[in-house]
This record gives C-alpha cells, sequence and structure tokens, in this order.
C-alpha cells in the first residue's frame, strides 16, 4: 500500500514539474529575455517539431554506402570506380513524374504565361517526336503518349534536363502556396497572371502581390503588428529539386532494407537481393520485377503470357517498390540526375554529399542594398541562344535549300543575339532581353515566304531562363568573395577536371575556348559542362543498365524516348524522422 503510495506521489511530482515546465515561457539560454515577448522587442522562435513531407515524397534516411559500380563494367568505361560516401536524409518521390502531373504543369504555364509570355510555354513543351525511328511504326507514340488519358499514368518522356529542372521549381511554388491557403495566410487566386503568379522566393522578399486572407502577428513593436510568413516559421517547405547522382543511387539501392545493426547483409548489385531479375514470391512466382528488355527483340515476353507486361513504358506503380517504397528504380524510364558528367567525378568527389555541378549564385540588390525589383520580364541563357542560332545558320546552308530572305533574317538574328551576349556580360540583363524580342519581333514580321519562323521561335524558347515573377539572381563574383576560403568564383563546374589548373597541355595557362579545353567537345568527345548524369536503365535497355551503380550521359537540352525524371528534396534536422 505504501509502495503504491509512493509511486503515486511520484507520479503526481513528475506531472507537476511536466505541467510548470510547459507552462513556463521559453526564454534564451544566453540571455534569459523571453522570447515572443512584445515587451522584450518581440524577437520570435517557432516550435518546430518536424518536417512535414511534401505531397508525393517518401523520407530516405541517409547514411554512409560505396557508391559506384556493383558488376562487371562490361563498357570499360571506368567512370564509376568505387567509392565510400555518406548522403544527408532526403526526401524523393515515390514514382517518376507521370503524363498526369506534366500535364497539370503544362496547363498552368498556359494559363499564366501563354497570352503574353508564349515563349515559356513552348519551352515547356515536351518533344514528342523522341518516338520517332528510322525504321519502325511508332507514330501513335508521337501524337498520343502525352496526352492520351490511358497514358496519364505512365513516365513522362521527352523531358530534356533543363525542363524537369524548370518543372521542380514550378512545384516548389504551387506547394507552397497550397500550404499558405492551408494555412490561412492566402486566399485562392486562380486569375494570377504574368508577374503576378506566385513565387517563393518572391513572397519571401516581400514582393508577392497577391490575395492575402490572414496575416501572421508581429511582435515586433516597431511593426505595423502583422507580417507575412518568414522560413523562421517551419512553414514553408524547401525547394524541390533534381536529386544527385549519389542521392539517387543511394535511394535506388534502398539497403535500409538490407542491414542489421550496421552491418550490411548483402551488397546489392540491383534494388533487391540476389542476382536474378524474377520475383522468388509463390503467388507471382518467375516474373519480373523490372521493366526492360529481356533479349534480342523481346521487349514484353509472349502473348498470353506477357512477363513484364509492358511493351513500352509502365504505370509509375506497377512492379514491386523497393526498401524505401520507392517504385521502378530499376527500369521503366532512366532518369536525370542534378549531376555534370565527368568520367573522373568518383575521384573528386566530397566525401559528404558529393555533386558536381554548382554554380554559386545571390540575389540581385539595388542601390539601398535591398532585393531588386522582380522580374517582369524574360531572360535567356543568352550564349545559349546564340550557339543555337550559329548552328541552325550552319545546317540551314548545308541544307542547300534556304531562300535568300531566309539567310538574311537568320543573320539579323544572330545579330540581335550577339549584342544581347555583349549587354549581358556587361551586366544590363533588361537590355539583354529586349535584343532577344527585337529578334523575335524580326521573327514574326518576317515575309509569309520565310518558313523558318516556326522552327528559330521554338528553338529560341529552349534558352528562356528567368521567368516574371521571379526574384532576379546572377552569379557571385570575385570581388565579393575577398578572403574566402571555401570557393572564389561562381562557376565550379569543372572544378579539378576541365579547368585550366587541371589541363595537362602545352599551353597549360592559357584559357581556351569554353568547354573545349580538356574534352575537345564535338572532335574526340561528347563531354562538356552541359552534359548531365542520367541514371538507371529504361524499357529500351538491357538488365545490366537497371544497376543503379551504372551511369550514362547526354546533354542537358536533349531528351528521349527512355528517360524520365522524379523530384527531391532536403531533409532538415534530424535526419531520421518521427
Amino acid at each position: 500500500m505504501k509502495r503504491v503510495k509512493l509511486i503515486t506521489g511520484i507520479l503526481l511530482l513528475a506531472a507537476v514539474a511536466f505541467w510548470s515546465t510547459s507552462c513556463k515561457k521559453p526564454a534564451s539560454r544566453t540571455t534569459g529575455w523571453e522570447y515572443n515577448n512584445p515587451a522584450n522587442g518581440g524577437y520570435q522562435v517557432q516550435r518546430f517539431i518536424e518536417q512535414e513531407t511534401g505531397p508525393g515524397l517518401v523520407l530516405i534516411e541517409g547514411g554512409t554506402f560505396l557508391m559506384g559500380r556493383t558488376n562487371q563494367e562490361v563498357t570499360e568505361n571506368w567512370d564509376n570506380i568505387p567509392r565510400r560516401v555518406t548522403v544527408n536524409s532526403f526526401y524523393m518521390d515515390q514514382t517518376e513524374v507521370a503524363n498526369v502531373d506534366y500535364l497539370e504543369y503544362l496547363y498552368w504555364i498556359s494559363r499564366i504565361y501563354g497570352i503574353d509570355f508564349p515563349r515559356i510555354y513552348e519551352k515547356a513543351l515536351p518533344d514528342t517526336l523522341v518516338w520517332r525511328k528510322k525504321l519502325a511504326f511508332n507514330e501513335p507514340y508521337a501524337e498520343l503518349y502525352l496526352r492520351h488519358p490511358a497514358y496519364q499514368d505512365y513516365p513522362v518522356v521527352g523531358v530534356n534536363w533543363l525542363q524537369a529542372r524548370d518543372y521542380c521549381a514550378w512545384r516548389t511554388d504551387r506547394v507552397n502556396e497550397q500550404i499558405l491557403i492551408n494555412e490561412g495566410v492566402l486566399k485562392r487566386d486562380p486569375m494570377q497572371q504574368n508577374e503576378e503568379n506566385f513565387n517563393t522566393r518572391s513572397y519571401l522578399a516581400g514582393q508577392f502581390v497577391g490575395l492575402v486572407d490572414k496575416e501572421l502577428k508581429d511582435l515586433n513593436p516597431n511593426s505595423s503588428g502583422t507580417r507575412g510568413v518568414r522560413m523562421e516559421d517551419g512553414i514553408l517547405l524547401p525547394s524541390y529539386r533534381l536529386p544527385t547522382e549519389a542521392e539517387w543511387e543511394f535511394a535506388a539501392l534502398g539497403l535500409i532494407g538490407n542491414t542489421y545493426y550496421e552491418r550490411i547483409v548483402e551488397r546489392r548489385i540491383y534494388p533487391w537481393n540476389g542476382h536474378n531479375t524474377r520475383t522468388d514470391s509463390r503467388k507471382y512466382y518467375g516474373e519480373f520485377v523490372a521493366n526492360f528488355v529481356r533479349g534480342r527483340g523481346d521487349m514484353m515476353g509472349v502473348a498470353g503470357h506477357l512477363n513484364d507486361k509492358a511493351a513500352i513504358t509502365a504505370p509509375v506503380f506497377a512492379y514491386w517498390p523497393n526498401d524505401y517504397g520507392l517504385y521502378n528504380m530499376a527500369g521503366n524510364v532512366a532518369e536525370w540526375v542534378a549531376d555534370v558528367y565527368r568520367p573522373l567525378s568518383f575521384e573528386d568527389f566530397e566525401e559528404f554529399n558529393p555533386f558536381r555541378g554548382n554554380i554559386f549564385s545571390t540575389v540581385v540588390l539595388n542601390n539601398e542594398g535591398t532585393y531588386d525589383d522582380k522580374l517582369d520580364y524574360i531572360t535567356y541563357d543568352y550564349k545559349g541562344v546564340l550557339d543555337y542560332l550559329v548552328n541552325f545558320q550552319s545546317e540551314l546552308a548545308n541544307s542547300g535549300t534556304a531562300s535568300d530572305k531566309e539567310a538574311d533574317l537568320v543573320e539579323a538574328v544572330i545579330a540581335d543575339a550577339e549584342k544581347a551576349v555583349e549587354d549581358n556580360d556587361a551586366r544590363n540583363t533588361e537590355d539583354a532581353s529586349q535584343r532577344i524580342q527585337d529578334a523575335i519581333d524580326k521573327i514574326n514580321n518576317a515575309d509569309e515566304t520565310i518558313k523558318i519562323g516556326g522552327a528559330l521561335l521554338k528553338g529560341i524558347a529552349n534558352y528562356v531562363q528567368g521567368m516574371p515573377g521571379q526574384i532576379k539572381t546572377r552569379e557571385v563574383r570575385p570581388e565579393e568573395n575577398i578572403g574566402r576560403r571555401n570557393y572564389r568564383q561562381a562557376d565550379n563546374v569543372d572544378f579539378k577536371d576541365g579547368d585550366v589548373m587541371s589541363m595537362v597541355s602545352a599551353d597549360f595557362f592559357v584559357k581556351l575556348d569554353e568547354d573545349r579545353d580538356m574534352y575537345h567537345y564535338g572532335e574526340t568527345s561528347l563531354i562538356n559542362n552541359r552534359t548531365r548524369v542520367y541514371k538507371g536503365g529504361s524499357w529500351r535497355d538491357r538488365e545490366y543498365w537497371i544497376s543503379p551503380g551504372t551511369r550514362r550521359f547526354l546533354e542537358e537540352n536533349q531528351a528521349t524516348e527512355y528517360i524520365g525524371f522524379r523530384c527531391a528534396m532536403h531533409r532538415v534536422g534530424d535526419p531520421r524522422g518521427n
């Protein structure tokens, strides 16, 4: 009886202590001043419990793993030498981005920008003609695969790396806008147009002028009493983005289901154990666990028993997920990742969160030191536009079918693009944008006998970079990094592999033409600073490529019928999650 009373008393004291602790207002450990108290100046500290999982995402608990090849290097490229690295926890899409998801994006782009900025919509359109083959009848896929509802749950293809990156940025803004609507901060506004659309960075910079429902209470006695949401509130999510190569490979292997404490029971070749690509489940015994080419001319098996049940791609939820719950990390479509390709990146990578492709940027400030006004016009990759037009001119001349008027038009457009590059180098971005608009006006107003206008406009659209509503950004400059030890210049894509200091030649200290220093792009290799890695196998590939350790590359403005993508997101705070 006494013991029961003692236990009851202890529990009562614990409850009182908990109550008194929970009722005590939080205060600074270093100054003793209470947080969230207007009498103390109103410094606000929010209690953060757990990062919300964004729509479509799965938490990937990070850790160390052996990155690189897991089977024989049959291609003998030797570009994925095993290397132990660590990746932080992150989130990744459970499935590849499907046609229905990408069509939602296209619809939004058309609704917001379609009238005044049609180039933005043109840039976002997938290349449906990737299905065409010279000696195959694939025309139905070119016409139907993207838009027919029968394929709405199939992975989107024909999307290049740049388009995939833009989709991730768009998705960030739509998810955060919905969060603010759910929190009662914003009202729904289906009538947004052009630069008035919701953009996360513009909102945080105080440059969003949409329909505000109810702002948060501001405890600062010097303020108006209300304020918008800040990153410190923990309400908004980090950006959706493409996964790094290391993250994609780590997530695909799914070693979390193959460990005993810190011991990895079996190093996997595929996202599952063993050397086979068929399931040993009694119910489905012998069926393929991924969508790939079984052998020469065998894309789906024999009629009456279609083994992988997919002639081309399969729905994004087809087959079995890996131990992280991710679908189709082997087969179906190969996937873009964020990295720039180099054969020896594995030797140069950092051990933690390895990645090649950093181009450090900063926001553009005005003369008062505050954020410059957000964009109300389009910016371009001006050098990319110029390179495209020069190549177009060359191909047009080689075709032998160009009229004098068409040749003169291309020459005039190239002149505008050259001036745009000069303006951009002189940091006159608005003038540079106007130069490209002048070129577009020349194309639109050209003689009716000129038939190359559509091709020119589509080619220019591929190099749209900044869109109305976005905060202006630029690359950091060396003079801003004086005394900095971790980096000095903005562009670190070819650091240790392609930059001047890593060259081995007689002209060691001479900077050659960009992208042609070490690898002589277009002459002896297809490697440059715009060449991106894609991972995994696809419905067109043999079994070898479905191993997550394999890697291939393609230029960032190219697309195929077998490459898709999925998005990722950084994990903040505790890497384990709740």
